[in-house]
């Protein structure tokens, strides 16, 4: 029988049971309280995410511990499963308090795995505020940071473990009704700190947990929030980039001082040669630019602040459309965040799952969105990501761009201001339209439908198929061209990465002056781990 349904003794000490019980509870309390923590969040962009993000990284934690439970029989240890929890949160961590709370669950993790009494809870709810303070470059009082802290003084004498996760909550209670005062931009708009709020959250269900009650509301209830326009957000960087980095402690430490002199909200949080980044940039390749020489950087998720707060207008409501691109290279990732996409990164050899995809639509805070998968192998991944964003009432519709190219097509004539279905068939019919190629460098001896290719060969494959086998990415690249083009065309699109030749994109534009009058090009830079070259051709 479950813990549920026996008739409820206060606990003395955390289980593996309990831990997985405090993960259900917090993931169903933030997700009844997400909208309404959405609503007050205006600092320290007021781009109405912070419940969103906050229930997206406990969403990550809780199928952490599942999928811990799921492996062992009967059922893990604590220690294994406040890891779990931990490890969980990093990978999926959204936005800056998500950040934040990753890290504060990974301080209280390093302490409750050696114990999980009242006094051990005490400590393990100090350490998660100091290393959350340490993560933050800049902290800042009137955050979750204050919440954090309030609640490990609140509870710093020890003693047993519910008079422990009753003072802690009560804490923190405390110093959320506080912020409001703190914080300017809080008082203005006449709200608690969002990020608080939703830690408070968190303790109550870590309170529910050990003593089977409810516990009571924040003890401030915020103000209703005043319109958009009369709290509007303070100047700031375009972007937010969010990176997980496998990097070694020094190489962090490099990019800590790198990122701090290229942005504001940076929060580095981690250890163990993973880490999650977070911080607010204007140039986002330069951020990203500055995860590759720090380590291995992957799920790459770069949004623009301009096309977040339009999705978000009016508080809390969602905006009507929006759409969602997954590309290849930041610099690709940028220009679709310029043109107000929500975007999803790819990295060579790793594909989104259907959880980031998802993820994604839910941040472009839409009532109806468009996906656009660009790569034939997403289509599944892209389909099931839909249908889960259907059933939690998003209308989505699919595109089933095969190439980026196709995407930007697509992207190029989107009009919000239309009818939904009418958008969708002109965006279809642009990517439909739009004939692509690409070109690979061969990793091995193979067999293809051109020949058979050598280790080094370049590899010009078109609509998906090796159509030619060359030697030198420049002469192959204009085979390539003139293969599609021979079918005619009004428009070549060449997107090249930063290792490619610095002279092939001038090339191949004077090769289509020279030899097709009629056809325009343009070129764009898709930046670091995209493919030499895609071509696209309209």
């Amino acid at each position: 029988m479950s813990r549920a349904l026996q008739p409820f003794e206060e606990l003395v000490e955390l289980d593996a049971e309990a831990v997985r019980s405090w993960c259900a509870r917090a993931l169903d309390a933030l997700g009844r309280e997400r909208e309404e923590i959405d609503a007050i969040n205006v600092y320290p962009v007021a781009d109405g995410d912070t419940g969103t993000n906050l229930y997206l990284t406990a969403e990550a934690a809780h199928q952490a511990v599942e999928a811990v439970f799921t492996a062992s029989a009967p059922e893990p240890d604590t220690a294994e499963t406040v890891r779990a929890m931990a490890h969980g949160a990093l990978l999926g961590a959204r936005g800056n308090s998500g950040t934040i709370l990753s890290q504060l669950l990974r301080g209280m993790a390093g302490v409750l795995a050696e114990g999980c009494d009242g006094d051990h809870l005490a400590r393990a709810l100090a350490e998660a505020a100091s290393a959350a303070r340490q993560a933050v470059a800049h902290p800042v009082e009137g955050t979750i940071l204050t919440v954090a802290s309030a609640a490990a003084g609140a509870c710093a004498a020890g003693g047993g473990l519910v008079d422990v996760a009753r003072n802690a909550h009560h804490g923190a209670r405390t110093a959320l009704a506080a912020t409001s005062g703190q914080l300017d931009v809080l008082e203005r708009a006449g709200v608690v700190d969002a990020g608080g709020r939703g830690l408070v959250t968190v303790l109550g269900a870590l309170l529910e947990t050990v003593t089977g009650q409810t516990p009571p509301p924040a003890a401030t209830a915020p103000l209703m929030p005043a319109p958009r326009e009369e709290c509007p957000a303070e100047d700031g960087p375009a972007y937010e980039v969010i990176y997980l980095l496998e990097a070694e402690d020094a190489a962090v430490e490099l990019l800590r001082s790198r990122l701090d002199a290229l942005g504001e909200s940076l929060v580095v949080v981690g250890g163990d040669g993973l880490w999650n980044v977070h911080v607010h940039v204007d140039d986002a390749g330069a951020a990203v630019e500055a995860g590759v020489e720090a380590g291995r950087p992957h799920r790459i998720r770069i949004t623009h602040f301009a096309a977040d707060a339009t999705a978000t207008a009016g508080r809390g409501e969602r905006a009507q459309r929006a759409v969602v691109a997954v590309v290849p290279g930041e610099g690709l990732a940028g220009l679709c965040a310029e043109a107000g996409a929500t975007t999803v990164r790819t990295m060579p050899g790793e594909q989104p799952a259907g959880d980031e995809l998802l993820d994604a639509i839910r941040r472009a805070h839409a009532r109806e969105v468009v996906l656009l998968p660009n790569d034939t192998d997403l289509r599944r991944t892209a389909a099931a990501a839909a249908e889960r964003a259907r059933a939690e009432g998003i209308r989505v519709a699919l595109i089933p761009t095969r190439a980026a190219v196709q995407g930007i097509a697509a992207l190029a004539v989107h009009e919000p201001d239309r009818r939904f279905d009418e958008d969708v068939v002109a965006m279809t019919a642009a990517a439909g339209a739009t004939r692509y190629a690409e070109l690979a460098v061969a990793e091995r001896q193979s067999f293809t439908s051109a020949g058979v290719c050598q280790a080094g060969d370049i590899l010009g494959l078109i609509e998906g198929d090796v159509a030619v086998i060359g030697k030198d990415l420049t002469d192959t690249a204009r085979t390539v061209l003139d293969r599609m083009l021979s079918a005619g065309g009004e428009l070549v699109t060449l997107v090249v990465a930063d290792d490619t030749p610095p002279g092939l994109a001038p090339d191949l534009e004077a090769h289509v002056r020279r030899g097709y009058l009629a056809v325009d090009t343009t070129t764009y830079h898709a930046g670091e781990g995209a493919p030499p070259l895609l071509i696209g051709v309209e």
